[in-house]
């Protein structure tokens, strides 16, 4: 259906487009006061009548909802559900862009995904109100109109539907609800990278990894409650036993990138930063962040996968001490976190972003790139794209496609706009010193801390730990 000839045509698309980012990221200036009146009168008729309360609102509630905001908002959203929960729930997810229902050349995909605990219940709220901003915003919020035309952002209100609906309001700890529907932790339940997770699969845990498989994300939020933190990969250790008092960090090849990332929502969180502490009895995170292993260590943690499987930086947000608040404190969590919740998103334009392509200009699917020093991968769409969150320096991009001759390109990222590359390959003749006839291996690949072993003694009691620690802290 697209032929593709990239050499050309794809260079103009990128240079066009208002892919710079707004002043860190401020607002395009671009607009004129006639423009701004017109938009406004159209932005009061189109959102006449459409609203979204303060208030908790169950799968059927929700469901109306997001329903109402596709038939309402055609041309920015679309619904749709990657699956079904335990009791038969849908997974729903709704798109938020100026091109809602197709991918669109260049422009990333990111996600947000709440409420994966069915009882830490903000989160999935904060997901509706953030839908309902970008919607009767964008017509009039420059900036906003800027993240949807240039970004498509995919928000799951809720991966546990049925852990909600058993879920009791006003109940800040404890584990009613955070379950499934067959009483698993859906953060539990992932394949892991240090240790073989044994926990048989659920078909929420399924429908995120067809998910994640056929939509290449390149950034994503997985929000919680019960602490008020970002927390980045890795969650899991290659250590055997856990035990808080002798938690370390597990650092990933890209710690500047996810320390900068969790900074970026904690920053304009409007008490994270602060370091808050949830309990007395209890300290604060140092600037509202942490390593994930360095809190408590857990095996089968959805952000893990997302970055070893996929090359999609995930980071966990922490956004309630309380894990259910009464409805009335809703709010002031919105307040505390809108700023946060757009600002993160808008991160996936920092660093690099291109195509690869052959000789004919025909894009190359499923290449495989690295930047050179940190060996978690990642792989070009089926239109040949690729991008990769960078902060400034300098970096060489290496470059493997399966019958072609591998390149390194060096490069240069600055901090307010993504630096374009477009990778040309050369097919390989065997008899070339640089055949590479299978693409290398990724990073996940070849997992190295006996992935494949039996979990043993030690194993049951670090998951014992991991479960108890993470229904009292989140």
């Amino acid at each position: 259906m697209f032929q593709i000839n990239l050499k050309t045509f794809l260079i103009f698309l990128f240079c066009s487009s208002s892919s710079l980012i707004p002043e860190v990221f401020g607002y395009p200036q671009s607009f004129t006061n006639d423009s701004v009146e017109e938009r406004i009168y159209q932005h009061n008729l189109d959102n006449e009548n459409y609203q979204v309360e303060f208030k908790y609102h169950n799968y059927e509630a929700m469901t109306k909802f997001l329903r109402m905001t596709s038939a309402k908002f055609p041309s920015l959203t679309a619904l749709y559900s990657i699956g079904k929960s335990v009791q038969d729930r849908e997974l729903w997810v709704m798109v938020v862009s100026s091109s809602p229902y197709e991918h669109m050349i260049g422009k990333p995909d990111v996600k947000y995904v709440s409420n994966m605990h069915g009882n830490e219940a903000v989160s999935r709220e904060l997901m509706l109100h953030l839908i309902h901003y970008l919607v009767i915003n964008y017509n009039t919020d420059e900036y906003i109109r800027w993240l949807l035309d240039n970004t498509r952002i995919h928000i799951m209100p809720s991966m546990n539907p049925d852990g909600f609906e058993v879920s009791k309001e006003g109940q800040c700890e404890g584990g009613q609800g955070r379950y499934n529907a067959r009483g698993f932790d859906l953060n539990r339940n992932f394949p892991d990278y240090f240790k073989q997770n044994d926990r048989r699969t659920q078909p929420e845990t399924v429908a995120v990894k067809e998910w994640l498989s056929k939509i290449q994300f390149v950034l994503s939020g997985n929000l919680h409650g019960g602490a008020l933190v970002a927390s980045y990969p890795f969650d899991n250790t290659p250590n055997s036993l856990y035990l808080t008092y002798a938690s370390y960090p597990s650092l990933t090849p890209d710690d500047d990138i996810f320390t900068h990332l969790a900074l970026t929502y904690s920053e304009n969180h409007g008490k994270m930063s602060k370091g808050v502490s949830c309990k007395s009895t209890t300290q604060g995170f140092k600037k509202g962040i942490t390593n994930g292993a360095a809190w408590y260590p857990l095996t089968g943690g959805m952000q893990d996968y997302n970055y070893i499987w996929y090359g999609c930086m995930e980071v966990t947000l922490e956004i309630s001490c309380c894990k259910y608040p009464y409805a009335k404190e809703l709010p002031k969590y919105w307040e505390d976190n809108r700023v946060s919740l757009i600002k993160f998103l808008a991160e996936v334009h920092r660093g690099i972003q291109g195509f690869v392509t052959d000789m004919n200009g025909n894009a190359i699917e499923k290449a495989s790139l690295k930047i050179k020093g940190r060996d978690v991968g990642f792989r070009t769409t089926k239109y040949g794209e690729f991008w990769r969150i960078l902060l400034p320096g300098v970096y060489v991009l290496e470059v493997y496609a399966d019958g072609y001759v591998p390149k390194d390109v060096e490069f240069m990222v600055v901090a307010d706009h993504p630096t374009q590359i477009n990778v040309t390959l050369h097919q390989a003749k065997r008899s070339d010193v640089f055949y590479r006839p299978t693409q290398p291996t990724l990073f996940h690949r070849q997992p190295q801390h006996h992935q494949e072993q039996s979990p043993g003694f030690l194993s049951s009691i670090s998951n014992g730990f991991s479960n108890l620690f993470g229904n009292i802290l989140g």
